[in-house]
């Protein structure tokens, strides 16, 4: 069986943080949207659900219909059974990772970025799978010193650490 790799690019404007992972049911997309909008008033947000199954429809939700927009357009691309994607403004994925990962039907999750991120898609007759994730620039050194004084003060500095 042939298998064709896909570099599947998720367009997001640089202000919005993206989530993509893998779900098992239709109640994912319900149950995202209810762990999200449980985080906290200030957050937006947009989800789809691609079944596989069915009628094999993007399922989507949200609380800010751009968002919706952006996320359904993502998982369209991609076109892999079983993906979700969240596109969140006005907090970080960091903020929600643990109830993402909490709802019973998610079984992983690729990424959670604010970066330029494209997913490499594996295509074979039976469908479409999410294989890897490209996730930012490579590195181009090695902290110093200063750099690792630098990032501990930046974290307390913005309330991540004590």
């Amino acid at each position: 069986m042939a298998v064709d790799i896909e570099v599947v690019p998720i367009d997001k404007p640089d202000d919005v943080n993206v989530i993509v992972g893998q779900s098992h049911f239709i109640k994912t997309v319900e149950d995202l949207h209810e762990a999200l909008a449980g985080v906290g008033g200030t957050l937006r947000f947009g989800v789809a659900f691609n079944e596989a199954s069915g009628a094999r429809l993007v399922r989507r939700t949200g609380n800010d219909d751009a968002l919706v927009g952006l996320a359904v357009h993502a998982a369209v691309a991609v076109g892999a059974g079983h993906v979700f994607v969240i596109m969140l403004r006005e907090g970080f994925p960091v903020n929600v990772l643990n109830q993402v990962k909490a709802v019973p039907e998610v079984c992983t999750v690729y990424c959670a970025t604010a970066n330029p991120v494209q997913l490499l898609v594996a295509v074979t007759e039976a469908g479409r799978g999410v294989a890897g994730v490209i996730d930012g620039d490579p590195p181009v050194g090695v902290e110093t010193e200063q750099d690792a004084a630098d990032r501990r003060d930046l974290l307390r500095a913005i309330g991540y650490k004590l």
